[in-house]
Parts: structure tokens; sequence; C-alpha cells
């Protein structure tokens, strides 16, 4: 198995960048369909927990992870929530067309997207669009609803952008878009499911902590979590934090190309407050990510600080710069430069996004212990994870396949150390 056997010399914008050569096809493993969850366990926390450190592989209960972290430690959770962005209209024809909500375009603010009341705009994944014309769609109600029908949801076909497209949906009696969704909508689970949504996803498809609407995955390394555990993680000294990433359509994306540098990832929008970044500049013991979308939010920080540090202003983080050159500059003083510039402008929180990728020879500046679920083959997650284990996730992965481990979003869980 290749992990990086040489570097691929790219230039772009005049300057030559640095990129791991990898092939997405050493990243591969045979996943049996019965291997992958298709419902949640009746309790979240009776799922089984994978632990790998210093190359020893053990097995155990979710409910011990408490017990496997030490005191002091920071664990930080994204409190993003998942909305029913998954949409089905009927044209007059009576074709069906599926549409998927991705981000908002107008407003384009998510807290302000869920209040507008009448009318908005969306880039979405269409289903089916070439069979949509210039039409106006009308929400699909077998059912006859009430509730639906008084919403009276309907969709435009506004622009394609290759993949995507852009679509504005309108509506009456004056709810606002959150509602809308609410109704009309349903909660978009994962596509390998192979599954329409049921009841059970409702409630399960979302963490017990979930605050700030806008993702259209769940951030699933959090599913496992309950009450007592989080209890149990208090009475240990481990200090919660979160953040808040909203989780897009791309972690369903496999990677097409066979070379990962041909590979564009998605942004991400992503928030954090000025509160938790003054915790993360004092912490003194380990910080703990609780899923990939907590990883790339804190990693992308770190090159947050450095545009502090020699622009004098935050922006967001590309895909490849990690890998450009080094950086000179200490956690502590990266960090320490977003706190200085929300401090001098009285901000409260930073509201930036990230392309960020995360493959083997990437060097982790902040997480040190990841909680996660077990990835597709060939995806950009299990990259990842690679990166984290310094290569060893074939052995954690064939572990996992021996000893009956559940796979993907519903499946069982793993607390990974960093090599």
């Amino acid at each position: 198995m290749k992990i990086i056997s040489k570097f691929a010399m790219l230039l772009k914008n005049e300057q030559i960048q640095m990129i791991p050569e990898i092939h997405i096809e050493d990243y591969n493993y045979p996943l049996p369909d019965e291997r992958i969850a298709k419902y949640p366990l009746d309790q979240r926390d009776s799922s089984k927990l994978l632990k790998y450190k210093d190359g020893k592989i053990e097995d155990y209960n979710f409910k011990s992870l408490p017990d496997l972290l030490e005191e002091g430690s920071l664990m930080v959770f994204n409190d993003t929530k998942v909305v029913p962005a998954r949409l089905h209209f009927q044209r007059s024809t009576g074709a069906h067309i599926e549409i998927f909500c991705l981000e908002p375009v107008l407003p384009e603010e998510y807290v302000s997207m869920f209040a507008v009341t009448e009318r908005c705009r969306w880039k979405c994944i269409v289903g089916n669009v070439k069979r949509w014309k210039s039409d106006t769609l009308y929400l699909y109600n077998p059912d006859g609803n009430a509730s639906v029908a008084e919403m009276d949801l309907r969709a435009d076909l506004i622009e394609r952008q290759g993949e995507t497209s852009v679509v504005e949906f309108s509506w009456d009696n004056g709810a606002p878009f959150s509602r809308v969704l609410e109704i009309c909508g349903s909660v978009p689970i994962p596509p390998y499911l192979n599954r329409e949504t049921e009841a059970v996803d409702l409630e399960r498809y979302q963490t017990l902590y979930a605050r700030f609407r806008g993702s259209v995955a769940a951030p699933t390394a959090g599913l496992h979590f309950t009450e007592s555990v989080l209890e149990a993680l208090r009475s240990k000294n481990i200090d919660t934090e979160t953040v808040c990433l909203h989780v897009g359509a791309g972690t369903f994306l496999p990677v097409k190309s066979s070379l990962v540098s041909e590979h564009s990832m998605h942004r991400e929008p992503f928030v954090v407050t000025l509160d938790f970044l003054e915790k993360l500049l004092a912490r003194k013991g380990k910080l703990v990510a609780v899923g990939t979308t907590s990883v790339r939010t804190l990693e992308s920080l770190y090159y947050i600080g450095v545009k502090c540090i020699e622009k004098g202003v935050p922006a967001d983080v590309d895909q490849w710069e990690p890998y450009e050159r080094e950086y000179p500059y200490s956690v502590e003083e990266s960090i320490g430069a977003i706190v200085e510039y929300l401090r001098y402008n009285s901000l409260k929180e930073l509201q930036l996004g990230t392309r960020i990728i995360i493959v083997p020879g990437y060097s982790f500046k902040l997480v040190d212990v990841l909680v996660t679920n077990f990835h597709q083959p060939q995806s950009t997650l299990l990259l990842l994870i690679s990166a984290f284990v310094k290569g060893d996730w074939k052995n954690i992965y064939d572990h996992a396949l021996a000893n009956g481990f559940r796979f993907l979003s519903y499946g069982d869980s793993s607390v990974l150390f960093r090599a």
C-alpha cells in the first residue's frame, strides 16, 4: 500500500504547491452491505467502541469512553443541527422531481434564511433536473396533508451550475422557512442506507446537543452520546465545549479521480466563539475532537491564525493551504492572533468557512484524540483517519470487520489516539 511515494508539483497562481501524491485506490477495503448499520441501536450508548493507541487495538462499550480519556482533557463537539432538507415536487406532467437543499443563496446567512418568509433561494442538488424546464413545481402531497397544502410550497429553477442548481422557493401563510422545512421536508439520511426516511430518523439522526440549524448530514460521531455519558465526562473533570460547522452534502461525495490531488473539496461554514478560543488557548490537557467535522474546524483555526499574523485579518482556509509551505508559528501564537483580532474588533465569534482536506502527510496542530465512526472506502474521511494514525488505518478496519463492528453513520464508534 502506498502512503506517499513522492510529491506532485503543481503550479498555481505563480506559487509552487507541494501536494501529496495519493492514489485513492490505496484506501479501499471490502465493506459487505450487511456490515452497514441500516438503523440505529435501541440505546445510543450501547454501541461498540474500538480503542486505538500506540498501535494497540482494544474493544470496549461506548459507555466506557470517559474511562479511556485523561482527566483535564478538553472535548469538542459540533452542535450543528440537521435540517429536513429533502423536498419532493411534482411537475404538471406528473413527473417527480426531488430537490435537496445544500446551502442558502438569498438570504446567504443561515439564521436569516430560516427566519425569512414568502420566498428564498438555495443552492440545491436536483434529481431529474433534465426533466425540469421552466415550469413552476408544486410540492408533492399524495396524502392531502392539510398543513402541507396550506403552505402551497412552490419551486422555480433560476440557474443551473454544473452538478447543482439555484432554486427559488415561494410559499403562502407567512411561515418562516424553518417551519416550511419542518412541515414539507424529510430528513436527508445517507444514500448508502438504501431506504426512505422513517420516523426513527427524526430523533436518532440528530445529536442530543444539536442547536443551530444548517447541516444536511449529521456529525455522526456524536450520535452515540447520552446524558449519562456526558455526565460521566464531567465527573472525570473532562471539560466539554462546542463549535458549529454545518455539514454539507459533499460529505457523501466519493473521490472520483484516482489522484486525490484532483479532488475538489466543498466549502463548509463554521462558527467558533471568542470564549471557546480563549479556553483553547489556556488549555493544559489533551484536545479531544468528536467527529471529523470538529477536527476540520479545529485544525482550520491554525491557518486562520496564520492569516491574522501575516495579513491582519482572518479568512477562509483553502483546500491545500496546509501543504503549501512550512509554517513557523506555534499554536499559541496562531490562536492568540485570532483572539486578539476578535477582541480588537469587539467581536464575540468568528464566522468563516473551510475547504481543508486532511490526508496522509498532514501535520496535526491541535487535535490529540479523535472519536469517530467507521467511514466509507475511498473517502476523504478515511484519508483523514489514515493521516491521524500515521497510515495504520488498515489494521484498525480489519479488526473492526473481523470483530463484528457496525459501519458508517448508524454504526459503532472508535476512539483514536494520535500516533
